[in-house]
């Protein structure tokens, strides 16, 4: 397979002319150098103008791959684990890497821009939504007692029908869910109602803990107690739930632990387990890493195929949350939950679960998703053609043609 690449000085002016890039590399030192089977194309970076230049070079980054490898990489629409650097280096697809971690994580997002940048140009057409004054949720607060505490806990609700609670992924807060508040073929059926947990967004910590001098670590227990006193205190019955990626792992877990609570589960990505090594992820949450890294890593977990718009909206929400958050919601989904020996203790007979699984997620992969559903009797599963880790908000639509099928059934 031919591959063919500009110069390096083409290369080079493209990234100096590029806003995205110019932003992502201010005060860059360093070189950029791919290795794509037995060539190299880099550029050398000085306080974030490149220029042509590969070699030794002080926080000097390197990829090296075979240039099939790098073909796909490089498509104007990637494959699957193929349309970004974490996604090819976490699940093995050929790629290597010699970076200072550190150093990586800080210029992350100028080093996938400058990648992008020798693709065919994508469609970056603004997203058109519907003109209105006002969108449909309204929100409050809540105090619930968990852990303990008393927490201040913000939800956003509309609709009527069937209670339908919704959590968000880890680190992040509750407008993920932002898109379904405003299709009335769900609201005429479903209360939606979106929740931060504590920590995130507008839920405050509580006052009467020391919560700023202890690692933020959240644990099933507690996460647990959220949705299940939320409903309580809201005095829902028998309410759906819907998560994703750690809401989707919650879904699960209540569907195990509190069957008589909810009528069912929806899990978005997903799985029994989902495999990591915590210790390896440290730059997610480090003094001289920005949020800028998590906002620009999660959009590596969505699909190159989704309107580009949602698709940086989703990391722009990242990039908001509490500095801590992202890697402590990470203890749950990686270290603390583990349904494998007792998903087939599940009874669908008396909580339906429901999982959908993004073909472009390489976290909660679709494998995960599948065995899940395999492993819990009377559950369905859906693969989601062309969305990933995010699909209610990197592309609303393609989701909902998921969704409405099985809130239907629900309903």
């Amino acid at each position: 397979m031919v591959l063919s690449l500009p110069t390096a000085e083409s290369w080079a002016k493209s990234c100096a002319s590029d806003g995205e890039f110019k932003l992502a590399a201010r005060h860059w030192n360093g070189s950029l150098t791919l290795r794509i089977g037995d060539r190299a194309l880099g550029v050398i970076v000085r306080d974030g103008v490149p220029e042509a230049g590969s070699g030794a070079h002080e926080n000097a980054i390197e990829l090296s791959g075979p240039s099939e490898v790098w073909a796909r990489v490089l498509a104007a629409t990637p494959p699957p684990y193929h349309n970004d650097l974490m996604a090819a280096l976490t699940t093995g697809v050929g790629l290597s890497l010699s970076a200072d971690p550190v150093a990586y994580a800080q210029y992350y997002a100028a080093v996938m821009r400058a990648i992008e940048l020798l693709r065919p140009a994508s469609d970056g057409r603004p997203v058109r939504e519907p003109a209105r004054k006002f969108d449909s949720p309204i929100g409050r607060y809540v105090h619930l007692t968990l852990g303990g505490h008393d927490h201040r806990i913000y939800f956003e609700e509309a609709g009527e029908g069937i209670p339908l609670l919704m959590q968000h992924t880890a680190g992040c807060h509750g407008s993920q869910w932002r898109h379904l508040f405003e299709d009335e073929s769900i609201t005429r059926r479903f209360r939606l109602i979106a929740y931060d947990l504590p920590y995130h967004g507008k839920s405050m910590p509580p006052p009467t803990k020391a919560w700023w001098s202890e690692p933020y670590r959240l644990q099933g227990e507690f996460l647990r107690s959220v949705p299940v006193e939320l409903a309580e205190m809201l005095e829902l019955d028998r309410p759906v739930f819907m998560g994703c990626s750690v809401g989707g792992l919650l879904a699960l877990d209540l569907a195990y632990r509190h069957a008589d609570t909810f009528r069912a589960v929806i899990s978005v990505e997903g799985a029994l387990k989902v495999e990591g090594d915590l210790t390896r992820l440290s730059e997610l949450w480090h003094p001289q890493v920005s949020n800028e890294y998590k906002a620009r890593a999660m959009e590596g977990l969505v699909s190159p195929t989704s309107p580009l718009p949602y698709r940086k909206e989703t990391g722009f929400v990242y990039s908001t949350g509490w500095p801590p958050a992202f890697l402590g919601d990470l203890y749950y989904y990686i270290a603390d939950f583990d349904l494998r020996d007792v998903a087939t203790q599940i009874d669908t007979r008396r909580v339906g679960v429901h999982i959908l699984s993004g073909e472009y997620d390489w976290s909660g992969r679709v494998d995960l998703g599948r065995e899940a559903h395999q492993a819990i009797r009377g559950s369905t599963f859906a693969e989601m053609k062309g969305v990933g880790h995010f699909p209610m908000s990197e592309h609303p639509a393609a989701f909902l043609s998921y969704l409405k099928p099985v809130l239907a059934r629900i309903a």
